[in-house]
């Protein structure tokens, strides 16, 4: 007797929406999301598709009708409640356009609870379009199968960063001129934390002297190699989950 196909299967398409999702609702999406369905992932009727609400968590629906702008659906029973996201901050200098899209769409992909973006005396740019980046957070969301989306703050200057830094949590300062080597120094502080990447050309000297002294910020080193803001970022987020992040989850 042939086993019984799994359901839904993993091809389903993914999404996240904006209503809030519960057993036996019914749904409907239009614009991107619904031509992102028909056209693109072609589903008809009974196909499924798994939906996400960054609330509740994963929940397997079924098409109920799927027209060109607009396709509905009908929830069948939740997969996973939202996951529990470690309480890590990702605080990085505005870069050019192409490669802060990267930043975004990796420190989703790592697991990050917030970006915020942060300009800087020689960044390139000073200026981010938040509905761009929150879909490119939810599409980099949407690919690892994450049912949390990180929050993306306004860009804040650094001064100002700074001044209303919130108490209790350590700012770990990625400065290539050099730091407690990474690792030890995220084991050493617990979350609540946020880690400090600077731009294309790096911190200024005036900078890099009013973080160093703020009691709340740890000078860190990633390594021996002079690493691009974007690296520095994906590096230093992964160093971070593996050290004392959600790399180690049994789950």
């Amino acid at each position: 007797m042939p086993a019984t196909p799994a359901w839904p299967p993993k091809s389903a398409p993914r999404l996240f929406v904006e209503q809030e999702l519960a057993g036996e609702a019914n749904i409907s999406v239009d614009g991107n999301q619904a031509h992102y369905l028909s056209r693109v992932m072609r589903v008809s009727h009974g196909d499924a598709v798994v939906l996400c609400d960054n609330v509740t968590g994963e929940w397997a629906a079924r098409v109920t009708d799927a027209g060109k702008r607009n396709v509905s659906l009908e929830i069948v029973e939740q997969l996973r409640p939202r996951e529990e996201v470690p309480d890590f901050w990702l605080c990085a200098a505005l870069l050019k356009k192409d490669r802060f899209d990267l930043v975004l769409e990796k420190a989703t992909e790592l697991g990050v609870a917030r970006i915020q973006p942060v300009i800087t005396r020689r960044c390139v740019a000073d200026k981010l379009n938040l509905d761009r980046a929150r879909q490119i957070v939810t599409e980099a969301a949407e690919q690892c199968a994450r049912t949390a989306l990180p929050e993306i703050a306004e860009p804040m200057k650094l001064d100002a960063l700074l001044k209303h830094w919130p108490e209790g949590r350590a700012l770990f300062f990625a400065d290539e001129e050099g730091g407690e080597p990474a690792a030890a120094c995220f084991t050493g502080n617990p979350p609540p934390a946020a880690l400090l990447i600077g731009p294309e050309g790096g911190f200024d000297q005036a900078e890099r002297e009013s973080i160093r002294k703020q009691e709340f910020s740890h000078a860190v080193t990633l390594g021996p190699r002079i690493l691009r803001g974007e690296t520095a970022a994906i590096a230093g987020i992964s160093v971070w989950m593996s050290a004392i992040g959600d790399w180690n989850s049994k789950e």
